[in-house]
């Protein structure tokens, strides 16, 4: 056999092995990185150079004395090696003569559990490593709970480092008795517990000359063999990830098959939009066949042309795909910015992007017991069920049915930074029997008879910068004008609509949500709707904004510094918030987050009040 020939053949046995993705995960240096490493090593997944450079590396950063430190070939960053833990996820690929293996080696401390439910969210199986000396660790619960969340149904308990207790069988067992126990409430369907050491090498490849009293498989022989339920949905679904036209005689819709088959000459329907059509091609890269299956990445051409887009579904005939717009989700944040109800953030679930919204926070979990509490926000590494409303209906299914049509990410609108990720539990039944009503009389016809369109003119500064004083007038001269308005004032607005709510965070996050809702239907009766508010947060003024058409909304900053601000104190409000009697007051003891494109800037310490309207009359339109 030829050189060439013997590869093609490699190759070929290969592309025939099924694939199996999982994690390891567990508490600070439990030992994951140095077992994915000594995986590696002893599956000969890595080059003469590359051992000699692991050799090197181990010298100057390892932690093994002459020994060859495993952990080297997994922990890339620079931070990882000098501080001998793991930051990111990194991922490997390495194989044996039954199976291909995708590995992600996750973070164990807290700070980086994001990182780790990014590693499990693509995941079939979980290596949770806990060292022998230590037992089950807070950290290997909160893993547990979110690999168990995230829809993992078989677990491997890795005991780790049992050399460094003599091989105990006892401690073994009791290590084993313990994580049973936690995790009876979970829903994993098997857990396999292992007694491992990975620095040695026992029951990794080959059986422990130190253990003859465990007489099950190894780690990679259970690797091997363990068989992995595939998706619970057997239903052909079909995200629209782009819609290929390279010229005038193809048109093609693109994506990755979240379940099922599809063969050529089937008949399709697509969600929302209801569209039937039958196969005409199928192709993979240039290549065209006649059907493909779950996960692969296709292009479908077919025989008639219909209305698709980016986001849309394209599934059998026979196949029911639900769209919605509020849910009940899990959900893990993973932003130090804390999370509040009514604050809106950008969703996106498989290829669909909108605005959400957090309605309500139902419960938040208690890693290490499982009990859950109420909440009024989240923090950082939070894990709740929490209810959310998106702007637009979108085709979904529950996460436990189908993982990428039941998963989002969360968004920062600001930041465009992931800040959480969510799996749907159901849909809301408001979302499903509460429709909007079509009215005759259009926004179009009462701005008509106003003479003139609704807007917004929304004001922002600190207290005693003037935002009142300059709302008052403004509306005194658009009236003088013939101009229907209304002002909608802070001070007023909490004598009743809002007088139940106070200043802590969430509280004036929910106070300018209610105020944006109350203005967008004022402009929607045609009004030029003046509002006077503080509203220290620019996502809460972002949120306002993206409930208007584009020109509607105006955002003024009266950028009147603090200290002429503090200066004036018309309500006495600064000395009793230095004083200690008003807590969180803007300025003093709360953030204010200055707009950053604002339409107008005013510095009343500059400019009079009627050359201040006179300027914010400039850009109405």
């Amino acid at each position: 056999m030829t050189k060439s020939t013997a590869i093609n053949h490699y190759l070929k046995e290969q592309a025939s092995l099924d694939l199996l993705r999982f994690i390891t995960c567990g508490s600070v240096d439990d030992g994951k990185s140095t077992l994915i490493g000594r995986m590696l090593y002893e599956s000969q997944m890595i080059f003469d150079d590359q051992v000699a450079s692991l050799k090197k590396d181990s010298q100057k950063h390892g932690t093994q004395g002459e020994e060859i430190d495993f952990a080297l070939l997994v922990d890339g960053l620079s931070a990882e090696r000098e501080q001998g833990i793991t930051i990111d996820v990194a991922y490997r690929f390495f194989s044996s003569s039954k199976r291909k293996f995708i590995v992600a080696d996750t973070p164990g401390h807290e700070q980086y559990t994001r990182n780790m439910a990014t590693g499990a969210s693509t995941a079939d199986l979980a290596i949770l490593l806990v060292d022998a000396r230590n037992g089950v660790m807070t950290q290997t619960k909160r893993h547990s709970f979110i690999v168990s969340l995230l829809g993992i149904k078989k677990v491997i308990l890795a005991i780790n480092k049992m050399d460094l207790v003599n091989y105990d069988q006892k401690t073994y067992q009791q290590i084993d008795q313990n994580y049973r126990s936690f995790a009876k409430n979970l829903n994993f369907k098997h857990i396999q517990s292992i007694p491992i050491s990975a620095l040695v090498g026992d029951n990794v490849y080959e059986k422990s000359k130190m253990m003859k009293w465990y007489s099950e498989k190894t780690l990679f022989s259970y690797l091997e063999t363990v068989k992995v339920a595939a998706s619970k949905s057997s239903k052909f679904i079909l995200p629209v990830q782009r819609v290929n036209r390279p010229n005038l005689d193809f048109r093609g819709y693109s994506g990755t098959i979240a379940s099922g088959n599809i063969r050529v000459g089937e008949e399709i329907r697509t969600v929302p939009s209801n569209q039937k059509a039958k196969v005409k091609e199928i192709f993979i890269g240039d290549k065209a066949i006649k059907s493909s299956s779950d996960r692969q990445s296709i292009a479908l051409t077919l025989n008639k042309e219909i209305d698709i887009s980016r986001g849309d579904i394209i599934c059998k005939k026979d196949s029911i795909v639900e769209s919605a717009d509020q849910f009940n989700i899990n959900m893990i944040w993973m932003s130090e910015e804390n999370c509040f109800p009514g604050r809106s953030y950008i969703a996106k679930i498989h290829n669909n992007s909108s605005s959400i919204k957090i309605l309500d926070i139902k419960k938040i979990y208690n890693v290490n017991t499982l009990e859950h509490s109420p909440g009024k926000q989240l923090n950082l590494n939070d894990v709740a069920e929490v209810t959310v409303s998106l702007n637009k209906n979108v085709p979904f299914m529950p996460y436990q049915e189908n993982k990428n049509m039941g998963s989002m990410i969360i968004i920062d609108p600001i930041s465009n930074q992931t800040i959480g990720v969510g799996m749907i539990n159901f849909a809301l039944r408001r979302a499903q029997n509460i429709h909007l009503q079509s009215l005759s009389i259009t926004k179009e016809l009462r701005e008509k008879m106003n003479g003139h369109k609704g807007q917004v003119l929304w004001l922002t500064g600190l207290s005693g910068s003037g935002k009142s004083t300059i709302a008052n007038a403004l509306e005194k001269q658009l009236y003088a004008e013939g101009k229907k308005t209304y002002v909608l004032d802070g001070d007023n607005i909490r004598h009743g609509l809002n007088k139940d709510l106070g200043f802590t965070d969430k509280d004036r996050v929910e106070n300018i949500r209610r105020v944006a809702e109350v203005a967008k239907l004022m402009c929607d009766a045609g009004l030029i709707v003046i509002t006077a508010f503080i509203s220290p947060f620019r996502a809460e003024r972002e949120m306002a904004r993206s409930l208007f058409q584009s020109g509607e909304y105006k955002e003024i900053f009266i950028s009147t510094p603090l200290k002429i601000a503090e200066q004036r104190d018309p309500k006495g409000l600064y000395k009793k918030a230095r004083s200690g009697e008003i807590p969180n007051f803007t300025g003093i003891n709360s953030p204010y987050e200055k707009p950053i494109k604002p339409e107008l800037t005013i510095d009343t310490s500059k400019t009079s009040v009627a050359q201040s309207v006179k300027k914010i009359l400039g850009i109405i339109t």
